[in-house]
Order: structure tokens, then sequence, then C-alpha cells
């Protein structure tokens, strides 16, 4: 197994770097990227050597395998959930070899037909926050959807603007990232569930905002503590929606059980992404075309996350290149 580092500025204002595991076998190469955000665990990644994987394998074997592996050995990840993002970066690209190896999309061997990819863009209002990046980009192009993190620092005003351009599809709270008792503004939750229509992602059930959040359930998502079906089941609420970031999931089984038990729940699907720089986008864009297509999928190029590139931007639906092979999109 082989490595490449990635590095690139965002439009976050920080800088990521990801790491992009890559498998050869056959005369084929399959690649899988490390999305740990931490820089500290890919420089310690740089310091090891790669795993040994010589041998044949299938996706299963290599799966099982690497349950007796630490992947992160000598040093701990900075986070535990960490392991999952670079068992992932490996079975991708075990998935994304096997499948080259055979001249075969996933499509084709799921048998699935990829449709066009619905995206939204996931942009920062600002410091202060206002709508001025929103009405920017619908002035470029305005069928531009869009997902916002709000924050207790915006106006109400701000809401009924934003409301006003029917363009924002998800508002994501991110209090699950807060632990088990996060600090929540119920003002807050008041604003963002009276934006009509809009999924609200990852709130947080507390007694401040319990009745609110419980009463609308059908419009919540959950993104940060999904890493597999027992995650779901263990939710307060049984929600509308389900934001599909493959890396948290990390084995390829536990990504597809989930999936399969949300299309049975009748929980609706869309994809998310975590600054992928490299096969990692590809990946959750190739994952949308295939099952939530139609969805406000947070997959969108890569240009929307690089403060260098200037207009013009990639239209959505984004379409499947009819020449891609292995997980590509």
């Amino acid at each position: 197994m082989d490595r490449r580092r990635y590095t690139s500025e965002t439009t976050s204002g920080f800088t990521r770097t990801t790491t992009e595991c890559r498998l050869a076998g056959d005369g084929s190469v399959g690649r899988g990227e490390d999305v740990c955000y931490k820089t500290a665990d890919h420089d310690a990644l740089a310091e090891t050597e790669p795993i040994d994987l010589t041998g044949d394998w299938t996706v299963a074997t290599l799966s099982a395998h690497l349950d007796t592996v630490d992947l992160f050995a000598p040093e701990a990840p900075t986070y535990e959930h960490y392991r999952n993002y670079r068992r992932w970066a490996i079975e991708s690209a075990a998935l994304d070899l096997a499948l080259r190896q055979r001249g075969k999309t996933l499509g084709e061997a799921l048998g699935i037909d990829p449709d066009p990819v619905r995206f939204v863009v996931s942009t920062r209002l600002g410091e202060p926050p206002t709508s001025d990046r929103i009405e920017r980009l619908l002035a470029l192009d305005d069928t531009r959807e869009f997902k916002l993190d709000p924050s207790e620092e915006w106006p109400t005003d701000l809401f009924t603007t934003l409301g006003a351009t029917d363009a924002v599809r998800i508002m994501d709270l991110k209090d699950w990232y807060g632990g088990p008792d996060p600090d929540v503004e119920p003002e807050l939750y008041h604003d963002v569930f009276g934006m009509d229509s809009v999924i609200v992602e990852d709130a947080a059930f507390v007694p401040e905002t319990n009745q609110l959040v419980e009463s609308r359930a059908e419009r919540l998502s959950f993104d940060s503590p999904i890493d597999g079906v027992e995650s779901l089941r263990s939710l307060p609420v049984e929600p509308g929606w389900c934001n599909i970031k493959p890396s948290r999931f990390g084995s390829l089984e536990s990504l597809f059980e989930t999936i399969e038990y949300c299309q049975q729940a009748g929980i609706d699907l869309y994809g998310g992404g975590q600054f992928e720089l490299a096969s990692g986008r590809t990946a959750i864009q190739t994952l949308a075309a295939l099952f939530y297509p139609d969805a406000p999928n947070d997959v969108a190029p890569s240009v929307f996350n690089d403060p260098g590139e200037t207009p013009p931007y990639p239209a959505s639906p984004l379409q499947p290149d009819v020449d891609a092979v292995g997980f590509e999109f």
C-alpha cells in the first residue's frame, strides 16, 4: 500500500490535510481517502510504514483482516472516531481496486444505473454573518441550493432574508458535536425551525428544546452520531432524514447496511462530505448517484471549498462520467 498526502486552504478558514491510500494489484490501482481532520494524525501516519497487504484478498477478507489491525499504531488517534476514517480509506481503496480489476463501476456491480446528482453548496456567511455570499451565488445561478451552519450570532432578520430566497435546504446546528450536554440557544432553534420545510441537522435533545425538536421529527437529520444501524436505532426519535457520510462508517458493510436499513424504515437519505480533496469526493458523489441522487446532497465539487476559485462554478445536477470505472463518479 502506498500513500499520497493532499493539502488545501478552504473557504471555511482552515487548512485541510488528507492522505490517500493506494492499493495496487494486477496492473490496477485503487484509491481511498483518509479524512482525519487533525494534521498531526497525518504527520504521525507519514512516519510509519504502510501496513503489509501483500497477497490475495477479497473485499470481505480484507475487511475481516482490518478488524485485527491497529491502523494508528504506535500513536493513538486524536479522536477515537478517526479509526473509522482511516479504515474507510483502506476499504474504499480495496473496493475501487476490485472494481477496476474487473473493468466495472460500482453501479454495474450492483445493477444500478447512476443518475445526475443534485447538490447543495455548504458555505459560511462571514463575520458578521450576512446573506451576501448567498446572494452573490444566486446571482450567478438562481437554481443554486445551500446547506448552512446557523449560530446564535445570526440576527433574526437574517433568517427572514434567507427564507425569502427559498434556496436553503439544510440547516446544520452541529449540537451533537458538543458532547452529551450541549449548550444550546432556544431562540436559535425557533428561528431555524421557523424556516418552513428546511431539514434540521444534528439538533440537540435538551429540556429547553425537546418539545420543539420532537414535534418536528420528520424534518430532523443526523450526521455526527451516525456510524451504523445501531446508532440510528439509539436516537431519541426516528428522524425523517439521515446524512450519509461514508467515512463515518469505517467499513463498507456498515455503510451499506445503514443505507438498506434507512430504505426499509422510510428514512430519506442525502450524502455528505468531509472536505475531501481527492478520491474521497468522487466516492461520495458515486454513492449519491446510485442511492439518493435527487436529495439535497452535500457533495458539491471541491471548487466551492477553494478560496482561490472564481466563477463560473459547476451547476447542479452533476452528470456522471460515461467513462468512469471503479469507485469513480
